[in-house]
């Protein structure tokens, strides 16, 4: 029986197949790369907020303390937003006729909460308490990086699981004395967390990283 295609054509087709398979490959690990990157986390990217708020200059130069705004960081999950009351203690006057201020005005007049958009939320299947991590010693900068520097607000770090399950499996170099929480910049005195303090966590290992605690 003759041959329905030629030598040619089977090469070509086996070229073309060969191709097919190598370009889904190379998608497959384009895509898993780029899911990993800080593109995808929108690491750097700022938001458009309803007021041009600058953390360099309020936390910054002001030396304002992260909890004057974020007024529940110590005690509940969610570390909680500055409302118009909070912005207006100064705001009403500094600056009180700036157009700027404008939605502020508006949201203590309307009694409603100024529309921040938040940077660092969380699916809503993933735990996280704020509360929890300052009383343990996690910095704010270890999360949010140095907001007193930053003009407009961007995340510094993806908060993918992976990210928190390496602070999870090993915290006890990101551990900071109580009074050191809230601070910018600061660097331990020694090269290493007290062996107690390592100890600690290295038993608490399995709980840390147990899918429970932070999947609930």
């Amino acid at each position: 029986m003759a041959q329905l295609f030629t030598h040619r054509a089977t090469v070509r087709f086996r070229a073309a197949i060969a191709l097919v398979l190598a370009g889904g490959l190379g998608l497959a690990a384009l895509l898993f790369f780029w899911a990993r990157s800080d593109a995808a986390w929108n690491v750097g990217k700022p938001a458009r907020q309803p007021i041009p708020f600058q953390h360099s200059l309020h936390a910054g130069t002001l030396g304002i303390d992260c909890r004057y705004c974020h007024s529940t960081v110590e005690r509940a999950a969610a570390a909680g937003m500055p409302t118009a009351s909070t912005c207006l203690t100064c705001h009403s006057e500094i600056w009180q006729g700036a157009s700027l201020l404008e939605p502020v005005r508006t949201s203590a007049a309307l009694d409603v909460p100024i529309p921040w958009v938040s940077l660092h939320r969380l699916p809503a299947h993933a735990y996280f308490h704020h509360g929890i991590h300052v009383q343990k010693g996690v910095a704010c900068e270890t999360c949010h990086g140095r907001v007193d520097q930053m003009a407009e607000t961007v995340k510094t770090q993806t908060l993918s699981m992976g990210w928190c399950l390496d602070c999870h499996r090993d915290p006890a170099d990101r551990i900071r004395p109580q009074g050191a929480v809230f601070s910018m910049g600061w660097g331990p005195h020694d090269k290493g967390a007290p062996e107690e303090v390592r100890a600690f966590y290295l038993e608490a290992r399995s709980r840390l990283t147990d899918c429970s605690t932070c999947h609930r």
